[in-house]
């Protein structure tokens, strides 16, 4: 459960911005004061630009068999330099922070069993998945410490950025802070056709906060006081790319930062958001690129033409306090040229239809606030023994989804939500058209305070329960949490 103090950095997200306040400005209603970096080893992370962006590792099937390709991978913990020349004790799939990639393919089945090499207990969970219930790593779910699960993935959805991290109920959130996150990439069987940037050039990138005490450790704690930004792992790194097009795969793997990105000049098309391709690239250049915690855009980034020794920055507004502050994330340099054979085509994938709906449902995220916040869905907590919604396998169901903290005693409070098993479309906000970040399928949505937004999903292939909950981990761990079963 939450402390107040945590809480109150918790509800401190302005409407609209994603912008987290410190506590002395949420209780005394001050402007906030700029946050400085800590002292000692964490203070090194302010040097900007000194390290380079790493891109996570890949890991290799152990074996393959007909349709399936066969993965081992160890939960362990690991002490790892994430700020210069200092070892950060952190939580890891693989011993890496990120956690190393999996490059699955459509139609191409993955087994892949996870040993616990921790003293406590963890799961996985494949964030916008279509899998299995027995394997979407429910939050109940567990490994326990030195056990292995095995689960399947059928990687029968569309080529997709997916990632995969912790989602043992209560100890979420500090799992996937400590480390427990990274990517799962499917590539479609469609895109070859495209002439997508691939290869080296095809680069995801998770972006996420943290804060760190004087000896380098990360601290859980207050979430205004997560000051240092970290780029697949390192503190305002640079990025050497040469002259052309590039796919870049970006991932907040914040447990509760919502980001506003921004490329500046560089020409930049989106091409998917969390459930794979757009059905036509969309011009996003000189525009910010919201994204809530879990949220994934699919870009392709052009450096065609720039001279060699040019430098572009990727900043974030709003990321320390509520003073509009753009703060640099990463800078690309480039420092060499290369041949560029690709393309974006005018057309990618149709969306699928939209069958009718048979079943409108309401859902409301709220907080009880009258003692220790407890986290809630329709006015409960989570209960693992409980059903909440039962839903016929195969139906088509509209959901409107409400934030109903608007009016605390601690102010507003920003949400976001994401549906297990399934994509779903959005389809208006609060009866206007959505916004540019709800293009294609989408598994998870931020919520304003006072807001709601209708979506339409579904629900084919799996039987069993999966949950639906908040994605601000700290307020899924309290309780913001659904569970749903599909029946026949």
């Amino acid at each position: 459960m939450l402390n107040r103090r945590h809480f109150l950095g918790l509800s401190g997200i302005a409407a609209g911005t994603g912008v987290l306040l410190p506590v002395g400005a949420l209780t005394a209603g001050q402007p906030a004061p700029p946050a400085q970096a800590p002292p000692g080893p964490a203070g090194r992370a302010a040097g900007p630009f000194s390290v380079r962006m790493p891109v996570p590792p890949t890991l290799g099937p152990v074996a393959r068999t007909g349709d399936t390709d066969i993965y081992h991978l160890d939960i362990l913990p690991a002490d790892l330099e994430l700020l210069p020349g200092v070892l950060t004790s952190c939580l890891t799939f693989g011993g890496s922070f990120v956690g190393p990639t999996i490059r699955a393919r459509e139609g191409r089945r993955v087994q892949i069993t996870y040993r616990n090499r921790l003293p406590e207990a963890a799961n996985v969970h494949l964030h916008g998945g279509h899998v299995p219930a027995d394997s979407d790593g429910h939050p109940m779910q567990l490994i326990d410490p030195g056990s292995e699960r095995r689960y399947e993935y059928p990687n029968r959805q569309p080529g997709t950025t997916l990632w995969y991290h912790d989602h043992s109920h209560h100890a979420e959130a500090d799992h996937v802070y400590r480390g427990m996150h990274a990517f799962y990439l499917i590539e479609g069987a469609d895109e070859h056709r495209y002439h997508l940037p691939r290869d080296e050039y095809d680069v995801p990138i998770a972006i996420r906060d943290a804060q760190f005490d004087a000896d380098g450790r990360l601290v859980h704690g207050d979430p205004p006081n997560r000051n240092v930004i970290l780029v697949n792992g390192r503190p305002k790194p640079y990025f050497p790319v040469a002259a052309r097009r590039y796919r870049l795969r970006l991932l907040n793997s914040s447990t509760l930062r919502f980001l506003k990105l921004n490329f500046g000049p560089l020409p930049v098309l989106q091409i998917g958001s969390d459930g794979g391709l757009l059905p036509a690239p969309i011009d996003r250049t000189g525009t910010d690129f919201p994204l809530a915690a879990g949220e994934r855009v699919d870009l392709v980034v052009d450096f065609s033409g720039q001279p060699v020794g040019s430098r572009f920055m990727l900043t974030n507004q709003g990321q320390f306090t509520g003073n509009d502050q753009i703060e640099p994330v990463l800078r690309f340099d480039v420092n060499r040229t290369a041949r560029d054979s690709g393309r974006v085509p005018d057309r990618l994938r149709p969306l699928p239809g939209l069958p009718p709906a048979t079943v409108n449902r309401e859902v409301k995220l709220s907080f009880d606030l009258t003692g220790q916040p407890i986290g809630l869905i329709d006015g409960r907590p989570f209960d693992a023994d409980r059903v909440d919604q039962r839903i016929r396998r195969g139906a088509t169901e509209i959901w409107t989804i409400t934030n109903g903290d608007v009016a605390t005693k601690y102010g507003p409070i920003q949400h976001s939500f994401h549906l297990h098993m399934t994509q779903f479309r959005v389809l208006d906000r609060d009866g206007r058209p959505p916004l540019p970040g709800d293009a294609g399928l989408k598994d998870t949505i931020p919520l304003p305070p006072g807001t709601s937004v209708r979506v339409q999903a579904t629900f084919a292939d799996y039987l069993g329960r999966y949950v639906y909950h908040c994605h601000m981990l700290e307020h899924s761990s309290a309780g913001m949490m659904g569970q749903m079963e599909i029946v026949d």
